[in-house]
């Protein structure tokens, strides 16, 4: 099931490589879950670390059959803050999908 998805991108730049990489991402979370209703994925830089230098946010947004899940993570190169933060989605989806079919472990 094709779900809505929406990315935003605040302080940055559009990226279509980011955009591919978050498209593959989601399809990946979909065949985890049919319970997957819709989705937003927010890539922006927080504010100026004068300590740590750039720091980027990626966070996700998922809305599972009426249970949200909202996941983020900050790293200084945003490819990685999507990757981790879309592992962080995966663990926190599986766990959200089988509550919802009951198989609680």
């Amino acid at each position: 099931m094709r779900t809505a998805t929406n990315v935003v991108y605040r302080d940055l730049e559009t990226s279509p490589a980011l955009n591919s990489t978050i498209e593959k991402k989601l399809e990946k979370l979909s065949r985890y879950s049919q319970f997957i209703q819709s989705s937003k994925v927010t890539l922006d830089r927080p504010h100026q670390h004068h300590n740590k230098g750039k720091v980027f946010r990626a966070q996700i947004e998922l809305d599972v059959k009426g249970r949200p899940i909202l996941v983020s993570n900050d790293n200084e190169s945003i490819h990685l803050a999507v990757k981790e933060a879309f592992n962080s989605a995966e663990r926190k989806l599986k766990e959200t999908s089988s509550m919802i079919r009951g198989n609680r472990h």
